[in-house]
């Protein structure tokens, strides 16, 4: 039987933890799918309004939780805010995940994640 990775410490789980739990509804993850397909320009919070149909205060506490777990950077551009995905916090993310069940213990193909579309 394969071990788990040891190298990943109690904080860094803790934290991929929490960003996983910060994503776990329909409406987060809906946001993080608008900001991806948007980046790396991200979008003023009134089309992320639009594109999603929530109310201001629903978006403003989503984007509160993602921006607290460091999954979305929010920038004020005179009166708009602008929000961007943090990529590299997903990529930190992502490459804990894969490197357990793609790489070492090979529980799913890596091809069979990677998939690049025309």
């Amino acid at each position: 039987m394969n071990k788990p990775v040891t190298n990943t410490s109690s904080g860094d789980i803790i934290r991929y933890a929490d960003m996983l739990a910060a994503m776990g509804t329909e409406s987060r993850l809906r946001i993080m799918r608008l900001l991806l397909a948007a980046h790396p320009d991200g979008m003023v919070v009134g089309e992320i309004l639009e594109a999603l149909g929530i109310s201001p205060s629903n978006l403003s506490h989503h984007l509160e939780k993602l921006k607290h777990e460091e999954l979305v950077h929010v920038t004020r551009e005179g009166t708009f805010l602008r929000c961007r995905a943090n990529t590299e916090a997903l990529k930190e993310l992502l490459t804990f995940l894969y490197a357990e069940c793609c790489t070492r213990t090979k529980a799913i193909k890596p091809e069979q994640i990677v998939q690049l579309s025309n």
